[in-house]
This record gives C-alpha cells, structure tokens and sequence, in this order.
C-alpha cells in the first residue's frame, strides 16, 4: 500500500494537468455577438448561460445559449468572452463562481 498511494496521487497530479486545454489564439477578431431570444425558463432556480462564438479551426461558429441550474446557491455565471492576447484572439471559457 505504501508503495501503491504514491504513484497514485502522481498519476491523479498528471491527469489533473491534462485537464486544461492549451490556449488557441486566433488572429482573426471575433464576430459581434448573436441576439438571442430567450425561451422560457425549463422551471425555478435556472439561469441562462448566453451564446458565444467558438473558434472550429478554421471559421467561427454560434454555440447558442441555453438554461442551467447553478452547482450551488449564489452561483454566479461569468460569460464567455474573447480578449486581445499574444497578438490574436484567445477564448475564455464561461465557468460559475
């Protein structure tokens, strides 16, 4: 068991750090945003996460917006959105907090 814990808390360590995608920077500005029309909420205690344009590769497309039920109570969602970095474009994904 001794001999065991160690290399599994490494392994975890290792997989914990593939998790996080490498950041893609995309020298073409992105579209403005898509106005959306909300449908209604699915039942109490949803809150919409907003659309974003996503980067395919070779283009931009739509990911539309939809509803969630937040993790915990007071979470708050923090949008998507791209920022000027490293000369292009790079996206930062929407999380809750």
């Amino acid at each position: 068991m001794r001999k065991f814990l160690p290399a599994a808390l490494l392994a975890i360590a290792m997989g914990v750090g593939s998790l996080h995608a490498e950041e893609v920077i995309v020298k073409v500005r992105p579209p403005r945003d898509v106005v959306e029309t909300r449908v209604a909420a699915p039942g109490p205690g949803y809150v919409w996460i907003g659309g974003y344009h996503q980067w395919n590769g070779n283009a931009y497309v739509w990911a539309p917006g939809r509803w969630e039920r937040p993790p915990h109570a007071h979470a708050v969602w923090v949008r998507h959105r791209w920022v000027h970095r490293h000369g292009g474009y790079v996206l930062v994904e929407g999380h809750w907090r």
